[in-house]
């Protein structure tokens, strides 16, 4: 087993300007998957590939043969997943020393698992997590595997561009306050920051408001990874006090999709439980590949991080790209950006995420969509109702915002021509936001194993959902098991379809039945 000097020889190395940087160039995961994979042994493990040898050949001519001689189990040389001790905890250490966490560890069941693990570890049965209402789905599949009974708060909700921002600290307090008051424990707080437009909450002060009440704050910063590597973004949620995050390393940040982290500091969470829970919910033969590009993405982000300014080479160039995005599309007719100034409230916002509101030339999101990724080859990350959010990255460059902007241009004088036929999308069904009237009946797990049966949409109003149902993405929930179904959620449903949405999680994909709870 290495210690903790051998896994962490030199946290900082110079870089070839002589500044130091985060992290050190060694990749101990990669290494020793790349030497595992060089071995000329007779194999007789699985996959059943066979380091390539029976690789299917259409996936073979897709993707060439070096993912297969790479896709190794779990082979002494290259440590386990769930009792780290050589590979795997070196590159976990290394990526905690980066990240600024007492303690990380790999996901490659992505954030979704990390959320489950978190509310698992914290709540007990029966006890309380406080959570904003626009949490993501897997909140949802947390409190049905740990027995947790929700506590919603609702975030502001802008009508106009038909998204919701971010938690204050004094809402937190008052339902905790409420909830003390009422002699009920409340066994953690979850917040989502930053959301999928990227707007960020008031982490710090929500922080020192759970840590009053000794409660853990767990954060999803599934879509703020990169939060740690440019002075110019907003704070991480470890940096403002949060005791779990969980973080989707694939999405702004470079290793392979469903890959994640999961950062701990502080005393207050159980850590040996965390281990349990994550062992009980990962794959027990978790793939290699994705390990492997956990820690190669942090040996990559690390090498190109300043530890003076905590500035990074490969997101100042994504920062000039997304304002020069900004710039030239808020001068194209119709079109709005979404910052902090034109916003119907004060609010901190990632400046990788260009969000364009399309109301005034009579399309939804969808619909642009479709037209930018079809006639122009523009492809964008989210569609909403009024928006298209672009995410911008490291790996964008000046063609890619050329290209988006002509496009925008395009789509701007051949809609507002047609715009006069189009109906209004900002609709009042959206005025009061869509959670004002929510009422729970059953817990998310007592709905969840309740005998069920199937009803005509339009005799589903005031019975209690037995399934979760969200537009994906943004897989935030319009209806969770256990609540009452409302008209309001069947109209927004009706009218994000019709718009041209998918809906994920109904039983009934043309949303003309539903399933409820008999009770």
């Amino acid at each position: 087993m290495l210690t903790e000097s051998e896994m962490d020889p030199d946290n900082k190395v110079e870089s070839n300007n002589g500044s130091a940087t985060f992290g050190n160039a060694k990749a101990p995961l990669v290494d020793a998957l790349k030497s595992a994979a060089e071995k000329n042994v007779a194999a007789f493990h699985f996959p059943g590939h066979n380091r390539g040898r029976a690789a299917p050949p259409l996936l073979a001519e897709a993707i060439g043969m070096g993912p297969f001689y790479h896709d190794l189990p779990e082979l002494p040389e290259l440590d386990n997943l769930f009792a780290p001790e050589e590979a795997i905890a070196d590159a976990q250490h290394r990526a905690a020393c980066l990240f600024g966490a007492d303690e990380t560890w790999f996901l490659v069941g992505g954030s979704t698992c990390g959320i489950q693990a978190a509310v698992m570890a914290t709540c007990f049965p029966g006890e309380i997590l406080i959570l904003a209402r626009n949490s993501h789905m897997s909140v949802v599949s947390a409190m049905i595997l740990s027995g947790t009974l929700p506590k919603y708060i609702f975030p502001e909700y802008d009508p106009v561009w038909d998204i919701t921002y971010g938690i204050h600290s004094f809402q937190v307090k008052e339902v905790l306050e409420e909830l003390r008051g009422e002699g009920k424990r409340v066994a953690a707080v979850l917040i989502t920051s930053p959301t999928y437009f990227g707007v960020c909450s008031d982490l710090r002060g929500i922080a020192e408001v759970c840590h009053v009440h000794d409660v853990p704050l767990i954060v999803d910063e599934a879509h703020g990874a990169h939060f740690k590597f440019h002075s110019i973004f907003p704070k991480t949620a470890l940096d403002q006090g949060a005791d779990i995050v969980v973080q989707s390393t694939h999405k702004v940040l470079c290793s392979l999709t469903q890959s994640a982290m999961l950062h701990i500091q502080g005393k207050r969470v159980d850590r040996e439980r965390l281990c349990r829970c994550l062992q009980t919910l990962q794959s027990s033969s978790p793939s290699y590949l994705l390990l492997a590009s956990l820690d190669a993405a942090r040996a990559y982000i690390g090498n190109n991080t300043s530890s003076l300014d905590s500035s990074n080479t490969l997101f100042k160039r994504a920062i000039d790209l997304a304002n020069e995005a900004r710039y030239a599309i808020q001068q194209i007719p119709g079109l709005h950006v979404l910052d902090s100034v034109n916003s119907a409230s004060l609010i901190v916002l990632d400046p990788l995420r260009v969000t364009v509101g399309l109301w005034e030339i009579g399309l939804s999101g969808y619909e642009a969509d479709d037209i930018l990724r079809i006639e122009h080859g523009v492809i964008a990350e989210l569609p909403s109702l009024h928006t298209l959010m672009f995410a911008i990255n490291p790996g964008t460059d000046s063609e890619n915002i050329k290209r988006l902007v002509w496009a925008l241009q395009s789509l701007s004088v051949t809609s507002t021509i047609k715009s006069k036929s189009k109906h209004n999308f900002l609709s009042t069904l959206h005025q009061d936001g869509l959670f004002a009237t929510i009422k729970t009946k059953l817990s998310p797990r007592e709905a969840f194993f309740a005998r069920t049966k199937r009803v005509d949409i339009n005799d589903a109003p005031g019975k209690i959902c037995a399934e979760l149902i969200c537009p994906y993405p943004p897989g935030i929930p319009v209806l969770i098991p256990g609540e009452v179904i409302s008209d309001r959620a069947l109209m927004y449903l009706k009218e994000v379809v019709d718009a041209g949405a998918m809906v994920s999680g109904a039983s009934d994909p043309s949303l003309s039945s539903i399933l409820v709870c008999i009770v």
